[in-house]
């Protein structure tokens, strides 16, 4: 146990015959389950989970017989650690990337109460990022800032990082079953998490990579968890600031978001006007067209603003 609090961990594994090893063998002894989910793997990681069972009796030995994806593999491992009445479950993926002598800086926060989840973040610093490629961190950030606006968490640094903790009251309100089952799946936490009030911690930690190969491609990741950060800022705007409570904010992002596009696309007509009709009408129309615009966006700022103000207001605490 770790001060006092049942300790369980979900390895989610897909194709990690060369990592999934030393994973597991590094795992603190402080942890009382560890949770190794194999996503129906086609190399010999089952083979290398079956040697690490015999070895540690904490290992709990789960499979998929289809492969339904790395937010499916932590689902299923979530499941089973409630069932089993663990405290606090973290996550700490199967190829070695995420350093066991960090797990302890991701349990304080809950154990202390003042954090129901915590994410580890790599991108605080230039020293703590050094292993990671440009384009990896350009991605990064850029999924950043629409998890922030989706999720409402405004102070949340890495939300992609995989490597977290989460408390067994949060496992337990959030609808599991609604989670999205595969990469995107961190994301859309966060939103589910912000709808009940929960706060999130980000917790420092140096990037580490090694032999494993990121399943990620940037290119066709960021366009698909895109509309699944849309329709997730959707849903928690009805379920938040609707359906739970009320704030006014739903309105300034809904006429902000009309006034915006419509002034975009009313500053694009007037230049048609001017340079393809030929009427001499720019500034009257682009005039309007530009304080739509700006109306709009002040509307939508006026609404992130209110936003963060909820943030710090807090849920459960």
């Amino acid at each position: 146990m770790y001060k006092e609090r049942k300790i369980g961990v979900v390895v989610p594994a897909y194709n990690e015959e060369l990592l999934i090893g030393p994973t597991l063998e590094t795992m603190p002894e402080f942890v009382n389950r560890i949770y190794v989910v194999d996503d129906c793997s086609t190399d010999k990681t089952a083979e290398r989970i079956d040697d690490c069972t015999r070895k540690d009796a904490r290992i709990v030995n789960i499979r998929h017989e289809i492969n339904s994806g790395v937010g499916a593999s932590i689902i299923t491992g979530y499941k089973a650690a409630l069932a089993e009445g663990m405290d606090i479950i973290a996550v700490m993926a199967g190829d070695n990337q995420m350093d066991p002598a960090f797990l302890p800086e991701l349990l304080n926060p809950i154990v202390s109460e003042r954090a129901d989840y915590t994410v580890g973040n790599r991108l605080i610093n230039e020293k703590f990022r050094a292993n990671m490629s440009r384009w990896r961190f350009a991605g990064n950030a850029t999924l950043t800032l629409l998890t922030k606006i989706a999720s409402g968490y405004w102070q949340m640094m890495d939300p992609q990082n995989g490597y977290t903790a989460i408390s067994k009251r949060a496992l337990e309100t959030i609808p599991l079953s609604q989670i999205y089952t595969r990469y995107g799946y961190c994301n859309d936490l966060l939103i589910k998490l912000n709808v009940f009030g929960f706060r999130v911690i980000n917790v420092p930690h140096p990037a580490r990579y090694g032999l494993e190969k990121s399943g990620i491609r940037y290119s066709s990741y960021i366009v698909k968890v895109s509309w699944l950060l849309f329709s997730g800022f959707l849903w928690r705007m009805k379920n938040k600031y609707v359906l739970m409570s009320f704030h006014p904010l739903v309105f300034f992002y809904f006429f902000g978001s009309i006034f915006t596009i419509l002034g975009f696309f009313g500053g694009l007509y007037s230049l048609y006007e001017k340079y393809i009709l030929m009427n001499n009408v720019l500034f009257v129309h682009g005039g309007l067209a530009l304080l739509v615009f700006m109306l709009g966006m002040m509307f939508v700022l006026f609404a992130m603003l209110f936003d963060m103000q909820q943030e710090r207001a807090g849920g459960w605490y």
